[in-house]
């Protein structure tokens, strides 16, 4: 036993030794820089970055989802840590911290004696500064070959920062359990409030929980948090920190843990979310341009990953997303979808946008939505039959023509080439006035205008709404029809329908307002800019067409009491898909409904769900 502990003695002083000549010997001498280089070539110092929470909030300012992974934490400045915080940290865990210069060998000496005793590791005598190395750059290993590290890196930590930017890293960085990192985020966790409004009791009963987090768990282990929170506010009465009345007052105060949940709403909204921050950042940051311009898969695919990366260390800065959400037409989105569509097999997606203000205040990515599925409101392309025909038929027909809606179009069977379609029930109507046959959604006059007016040339009149998924292979007189290769996206289509409630003006709707960092500096925001579509003359008659729809139409189903309302229905082949979409005087909203399998859902045809949803929506 005599010669183990000689021989614990002689190693662990030999290595303490060690480390103090070589820190305070060669820093009178040239060597000192080749450690200083050494490790700056591991880590950079000089620019030490703690993630922290980002926000996302509705129109209204109000939150709507924290957004973190693994490390949730609200990053404090030094001015705003308070004063009895950096007090019990510094009783407890470090008193001569504005004294030394990264370590305390007096500390560390009583610690090596008391470890030669036990003949272990059981004391560290770690500074905050040598806590913070460890929390930065090293591993928790009790070796030590870790602590001579971790004495190096604390030397230089204090050579490139103040004390007081030491404890705010510090601060900031201990971890608090239940993934709670720095003293703000447990503050708020714990006790549902900002640091600066704790107690004393409550201060130094948070502190208790860095020295070992699991052991100190106040979740799974309050007895023993509360026991360390008494030693600590003794620790710091002995230091003169405290008075003997605080002291007593804040021994014998009760605490409560008052836990906060995460807030994490609207999950269809939230998604759809993040998906656009990505966009805005690819179109401002120019990764669009480099991945539409990629000559290989392989560098595309790199390029997004770059992208990916990019946006991920965004959200660990801190941002906050202030965005168009509106939660009553949110919620009332999702009560119409369940309330219209019990089927569990049968899905239903709604995108509404105050166009007035080109925001989408609203979106579903489908019936029991949870965040970051797949989302069918942007991300699920159908073809969208015969809710096609105002933006592809009628429109550019009126535009190219000046045709009044009582012009007289033949409604009468017609075959192109190979194709020849139906009118609904195979009915043959003969000379019908344009009215009439939009209201009705006949099938024959659309293809017939279609062909008439050219349809490469009328598909150029969706070019302003740059729908992803439409191609070349389109252009068919099927097409007039709806019958898409690969579809649109209700959000797409919803968009595109917006001309008409804004002069034919078009303006891409988005739902992020701003990107601000921590200080409210304006990061990212869409530059909107508007295109004419359609002159004044054909925007005032297609409103009159779809105004018709809702008044003696296909969607009288969908009728509400408003100054103005139109809208246009689409049903798919065997009723695959159904689909509504109308304006009032202040939104556009667009109704899919259908079956992830893309099967017949012709069974709730003729309650037509789709055009309850979408009345009880915008109502």
């Amino acid at each position: 036993m005599i010669k183990m502990a000689i021989g614990w003695i002689f190693t662990s002083i030999s290595s303490i030794v060690f480390a103090f000549v070589l820190i305070e010997v060669t820093a009178e001498v040239k060597e000192v820089k080749t450690l200083s280089e050494l490790i700056d070539e591991q880590v950079d110092l000089q620019d030490i970055q703690l993630s922290s929470n980002s926000y996302m909030y509705d129109q209204h300012g109000d939150l709507i989802s924290e957004l973190y992974n693994d490390h949730n934490r609200r990053y404090l400045h030094y001015d705003e840590i308070p004063v009895q915080l950096i007090d019990a940290f510094i009783a407890t865990e470090d008193q001569r911290f504005f004294e030394h210069k990264g370590y305390d060998a007096i500390a560390m000496v009583r610690a090596l004696l008391a470890n030669v005793r036990q003949e272990g590791i059981e004391e560290g005598a770690s500074t905050m500064t040598q806590q913070l190395a460890r929390n930065l750059f090293l591993t928790h290993e009790q070796t030590y070959n870790r602590k001579m590290t971790e004495i190096l890196y604390s030397h230089e930590l204090e050579k490139h920062f103040t004390k007081e930017e030491i404890i705010e890293l510090y601060v900031n960085s201990i971890y608090f359990s239940n993934g709670v990192y720095g003293i703000e985020a447990a503050s708020y966790f714990y006790f549902n409030k900002p640091s600066k409004q704790l107690t004393l009791a409550e201060t130094a009963f948070l502190s208790a929980i860095p020295n070992n987090p699991s052991h100190y768990d106040p979740l799974q282990h309050f007895d023993r948090t509360l026991l360390r929170q008494e030693w600590i506010l003794q620790k710091m009465l002995e230091v003169h920190y405290i008075s003997t009345e605080e002291y007593e007052q804040a021994r014998n105060e009760h605490l409560t843990i008052n836990q906060r949940q995460r807030i994490d709403e609207f999950p269809d909204y939230v998604t759809y979310i993040h998906h656009e921050l990505t966009e805005l950042i690819a179109q401002s940051e120019g990764y669009s341009l480099r991945i539409e311009q990629a000559e290989s898969d392989d560098t595309r695919q790199e390029i997004e990953r770059d992208l990916q990366s990019h946006v991920q260390q965004l959200l660990e800065s801190g941002i906050h997303i202030e965005t168009a959400l509106e939660p009553y037409r949110q919620n009332s989105i999702t009560k119409a979808i369940q309330r219209y569509l019990p089927e569990d097999d049968i899905q239903a997606a709604v995108a509404m946008i105050d166009h007035h203000n080109h925001e989408i205040v609203a979106i579903s990515g489908g019936k029991g939505y949870n965040k970051f599925d797949f989302h069918r409101g942007y991300q699920d392309f159908r073809q969208p039959g015969s809710a096609i025909k105002p933006i592809l038929v009628y429109g550019p027909f009126i535009e190219e023509t000046g045709a009044s809606i009582s012009t007289q179009i033949d409604a009468s069977n017609i075959c192109i080439n190979d194709y020849c379609p139906n009118n609904y029930g195979d009915q043959e109507y003969g000379h019908v006035p344009i009215l009439t046959a939009f209201k009705h959604s006949y099938n024959t006059p659309a293809v017939r205008l279609l062909h008439q007016i050219g349809i490469q040339h009328a598909f150029t009149y969706l070019e302003p709404f740059s729908f992803s998924r439409v191609v070349s292979d389109d252009y068919v007189p099927g097409a007039a029809l709806g019958g898409l290769t690969y579809g649109v996206s209700p959000l797409e289509l919803t968009q595109s329908y917006t001309t008409f409630a804004t002069d034919g003006a078009f303006t891409q709707s988005y739902g992020i307002r701003a990107v601000k960092d921590q200080e409210g500096t304006i990061l990212y925001s869409w530059e909107q800019e508007s295109e004419q579509v359609w002159s004044s003359s054909t925007n005032q008659k297609m409103r009159s067409l779809l105004d018709e729809v809702i008044t003696s139409g296909t969607g009288r189903q969908a009728n509400i009491t408003a100054s103005y309302r139109g809208g246009k229905t689409g049903t798919t082949d065997e009723y695959r898909n159904l689909w509504f979409v109308g304006l009032t005087d202040q939104y556009t909203a667009g109704v899919w409904i259908g079956n992830d399998d893309n099967e017949s859902i012709e069974r709730v045809n003729n309650r037509s769900p789709h055009l309850d949803i979408w009345r009880e929506s915008i109502k």
